[in-house]
């Protein structure tokens, strides 16, 4: 047998693999990975029909279908009034963990600092890891998961290559504030810090609050790339098509990188994505639409013994657990899996070190009915 050693030393399954699989072992309900179960919009499934049919089945440009990228130029400008180039500053990508991946590969070098805010999207950390870069975690607590920007000026150093944000925020559902973006500017001003968005979540905001995404703000503008995901957006993350937006100088590097990475991707769902997106209220309503449903979530668990932290955004629900055990939120997911039917994510997996915090997340992207089952169940602990 051949030896080798594995650039990533953790052999562990994800948190979500593990507790999908103990969720099937249980017939739980699995409010735990965070996907939509119904489908997709029947017009968005049809103009993919339709470009299948019509044989737009070969290879795309690079970069991505320009029409597409001229169209999320277009709500782009709409949203955050921002001008974007779509020939050279939009790339399309096989979702967003690639354009991720793809960014932390063009721009960090062996020995690099990345900050990063946790609970994290477990992407960051092994993809910065890959390429030799250091993380730099930066612990954010419940109830109100804010962040300090004293310490985060604090963690700043020659060695900081990139600094990876996150809005609306997954697992915590927060929202960065404009207060927080203008803090963020500040403490980057006079830096050469590239900033990461991942702004993945960035039409589920409730509450009348706003997305303040990195591209509005003109100082983060030169050093910033944000990341978008139209499975996020429109119930499809099984077809694993993003966009990733940014200057002209830091997109020639990204494409470097990308272009080796997968070239290009799905051909015949960009025509279709194209024609989808150009209808506003395909996004616009999104909000609303997830708002109902994590408040008929809480609704039906207000009789339960778990108390819920407020979400601001995203499809995640958290809940305080500490008045009804003791134990880890690892083992606290697993128990109401396999005792009560419905599997939750511990937050444990977002740190980089064990978090003492008694919180599990809940994904509401369901069907009422689901929603309701698993609430009933949950209110009986």
């Amino acid at each position: 047998m051949i030896e080798f050693e594995s650039k990533l030393k953790s052999s562990e399954t994800s948190i979500f693999a593990e507790m999908s699989e103990l969720a099937n072992q249980h017939q739980a309900i699995n409010l735990g990975q965070g996907f939509p179960n119904f489908d997709c919009d029947p017009e968005l499934k049809d103009r993919v029909e339709h470009y299948l049919q019509a044989g737009k089945n070969q290879y795309c440009p690079m970069p991505g279908l320009l029409e597409l990228r001229k169209v999320i130029s277009d709500k782009i400008d709409f949203l955050y009034d921002r001008k974007i180039n779509p020939e050279d500053e939009i790339t399309i990508t096989a979702g967003a963990t690639q354009a991720l991946f793809t960014a932390i590969t063009a721009f960090v070098h062996a020995g690099d600092e990345v900050i990063i805010f946790e609970p994290a999207y477990d992407s960051y950390r092994p993809s910065v890891e890959l390429v030799g870069g250091k993380v730099v975690p930066i612990k954010l607590s419940a109830p109100d998961y804010n962040i300090d920007w004293a310490e985060v000026k604090e963690s700043i150093n020659k060695n900081t290559k990139m600094m990876i944000i996150n809005t609306p925020h997954n697992p915590t559902g927060r929202v960065m504030s404009y207060e927080d973006m203008l803090a963020l500017s500040k403490v980057l001003d006079g830096t050469n810090v590239i900033l990461l968005s991942d702004e993945v979540y960035e039409h589920l905001v409730f509450d009348k609050a706003v997305h303040h995404s990195a591209l509005k703000f003109d100082d983060l503008l030169e050093r910033t790339m944000s990341v978008y995901s139209f499975g996020k957006t429109f119930h499809c993350t099984g077809w694993k098509m993003g966009y990733i937006v940014g200057s002209k100088a830091l997109m020639s590097a990204f494409r470097n990188v990308h272009q080796w990475n997968v070239y290009c991707v799905n051909s015949f769902l960009q025509y279709a994505l194209s024609d989808f997106l150009k209808a506003k209220s395909h996004y616009l309503e999104l909000g609303a639409f997830y708002q109902n449903k994590r408040d008929l979530f809480n609704e039906k668990m207000i009789t339960s013994r778990l108390k819920p932290l407020k979400s601001e955004g995203t499809y995640f629900q958290l809940y305080d657990y500490s008045e009804v055990s003791d134990l880890t939120d690892r083992l606290f997911s697993k128990w109401l899996t396999e005792t009560h039917g419905v599997a939750s994510i511990p937050l444990s997996p977002f740190y980089s070190e064990e978090s003492l915090d008694k919180v599990v997340r809940f994904c509401f992207a369901k069907t009422d009915n689901v929603l309701n089952l698993a609430a009933e169940r949950l209110s009986k602990i």
